[in-house]
């Protein structure tokens, strides 16, 4: 189901006289019009419009999908890239300054809240009796569509802010503002919940429409906030059903769950759904990511701007022993971890006209060329990338770019916008197979099953051994771990094996920040990244370099765990004169 731009769905006009004087607003659609199959299921589109992040008040790179600010620039994985100063906002969040008015937070809160408000519109435009060409079971599905929505709009906010309000169809009334102030003093989980459980019980197993929920999308769904929770045997339960009876399972290529060709595939659950040359300007093309590409890309249109860089701590952690394990020990929380005592061989410092050679004997996870472009190794099928030429300024966020955003050039046209070809149909991927089975290893390692986790995790590895690789001359090594690895390292070995499994196979997707606050482990393996990632670096080669200074001094607390609540919300949020949304603590 591609994104359609639906106009005036929010604030329903409702006409309150007869006369001829009595003039509908132009561009806004009344609820006379809407009140039928058609009507209803433009305002459910209106709200699954919203999954992309963009065209919620002034949002975009705030609120994309891929929550590469929030979940991946935080997270150790990235640094925010370009220049300094550009985007002060995301300088501020990378560093973990944070402040209540940074525009960010606002953007995002907004987002999330507008989505929930479009999806409780559809439940009470689809409850009102004078909608009469639908079935019960029509408006049942739509009503668990949009609670499968809701569910998930409130669980982004949530996992940013913690304490939040959960507001539903019978207390959001569109005429009147002060009906969504409710106070953020109760622990929306079970709310959530609810809501995933009653979309698992009343969607169909399959929609004949790309992108609408499904049941298992919803029991997926469901099983992470479970997960969340630490609510490992229910979560065990529906992880179980999905993975056995869903029909989902992982894809021959790592890749394929990140090319455009491949979107909607056999291990995707639940995918956000992107299209160009529909009819609009290009934003329903991923357009909150399309500044996180290379600075130039050889050609007009491609190349900007830079942002979202992979660190160097991220390439590092692609290493392997000889043979094909990662380089982790047996501390849960990362400390002990030996893959960033040195750097892999990189460009750091040298620009294009300078000589390098990639060392490419030293093994590493064929994941890493999938997910990072890196001078000298094939990007996709753009030939080798150039290095210092693709980088908006390498000695500040070093000599990596992103790539599992990017198009096939063999794919341009099909899969970019007319005129803006940073704006492609390649689906950001929710919820997907890999990741129930990596939850199946994390609820197994905290039921006492080692040997069974040790099976899921091999899965994911066996995958990455036997795909397709990005470029054939580099030494790829991956195994999965000799059977009896964790069982005989014990439970904290096996935690830190599935959370580093993780890591490689979702890097760069967004989601590694809000894992780390959830395993409880951010403060020390986040301290230990800033420290690490902000002095001289060395590589295999004894190569000395500058990497990101700018994280000098730089600290998370435990505060950083949660953003803080955009201040305009709070003193928006005032009845009687007193705030109903409380700061969340240290800000």
């Amino acid at each position: 189901m591609k994104k359609l731009l639906i106009i005036g769905l929010i604030g329903i006009s409702v006409s309150c006289s007869e006369s001829f004087f009595d003039i509908q607003p132009q561009g806004a659609a009344s609820l006379a019009s809407l009140s039928n199959k058609n009507g209803v299921n433009s305002v459910l589109i209106g709200a699954y419009s919203l999954l992309d992040g963009v065209g919620a008040g002034n949002t975009g790179r705030q609120s994309t999908i891929s929550n590469y600010v929030f979940g991946g620039i935080t997270s150790g994985d990235a640094v925010k890239g370009t220049d300094i100063g550009d985007q002060p906002e995301q300088e501020y969040i990378e560093q973990f300054n944070w402040l209540s008015d940074n525009t960010y937070f606002l953007g995002k809160w907004q987002h999330s809240y507008d989505g929930v408000a479009r999806a409780n519109e559809a439940i009470q435009l689809v409850g009102s009796p004078d909608v009469k060409d639908m079935t019960e079971a029509e408006k049942t599905q739509v009503i668990a569509e949009s609670r499968f929505l809701r569910g998930h709009y409130h669980f982004e906010a949530k996992k940013m802010w913690n304490m939040v309000p959960y507001i539903d169809d019978k207390t959001y009334n569109a005429a009147d503002p002060n009906s969504t102030k409710i106070p953020n003093d109760q622990d929306i989980w079970p709310k959530i919940e609810a809501d995933f459980q009653f979309a698992a019980d009343n969607l169909p197993a399959t929609q004949a429409q790309k992108g609408r929920a499904t049941k298992w999308a919803a029991k997926t769904y469901l099983a992470k906030a479970l997960i969340f929770q630490k609510k490992w045997a229910a979560a065990k339960a529906l992880l179980e059903d999905v993975y056995k009876n869903s029909g989902k399972k992982l894809a021959p290529n790592y890749h394929d769950n990140y090319r455009n060709i491949t979107n909607n595939n056999i291990e995707s659950i639940f995918e956000v759904q992107f299209s160009v040359n529909d009819g609009t300007n290009g934003n329903n093309g991923n357009a909150g990511d399309n500044l996180n590409w290379p600075y130039s890309a050889g050609a007009p249109g491609r190349g900007c701007c830079g942002f979202y860089l992979p660190s160097q701590n991220l390439v590092n952690a692609f290493k392997t022993d000889k043979d094909g394990l990662p380089l982790i020990g047996s501390a849960p929380d990362g400390t002990a971890d030996t893959y960033n005592q040195v750097d892999l061989p990189n460009d750091q410092g040298l620009k294009s006209d300078q000589a390098f050679t990639l060392d490419k004997t030293v093994p590493v996870d064929p994941r890493l060329d999938w997910t990072v472009g890196r001078r000298g190794v094939n990007f996709l099928d753009w030939g080798p990338m150039p290095g210092y030429a693709w980088i908006r300024n390498q000695n500040y966020s070093g000599p990596y770019t992103g790539k599992k955003w990017m198009y096939y050039l063999a794919d341009e046209g099909s899969s970019t916008h007319s005129t803006s070809k940073r704006n492609v149909n390649n689906n950001y991927r929710l919820l997907k197979m890999s990741s129930v089975i990596l939850w199946l290893a994390e609820c197994e390692t905290e039921l006492g099953n080692l040997q069974a986790a040790e099976d899921y995790v091999n899965l994911v590895r066996i995958r990455a051994k036997t795909g397709s690789v990005q470029d054939a001359s580099i030494n790829y090594v991956v195994n999965p771990y000799p059977k009896g690895t964790f069982s005989a390292k014990g439970a904290d070995y096996a935690r830190n094996a599935i959370r580093m499994e993780n890591r490689l196979e979702f890097a760069m997707e967004g989601h590694r920040f809000f894992d780390l606050v959830r395993w409880g482990i951010a403060e020390k393996y986040l301290n230990k990244y800033l420290a690490e990632e902000s002095i001289d670096g060395k590589d295999l080669t004894g190569r000395t370099y500058n990497k990101r200074g700018y994280l000098k001094g730089k600290t998370f607390t435990a505060k950083n765990a949660y953003f803080p609540l955009p201040n305009d919300e709070i003193l928006n949020s005032q009845k009687n004169g007193q705030p109903t949304l409380k700061q969340n603590q240290g800000y």
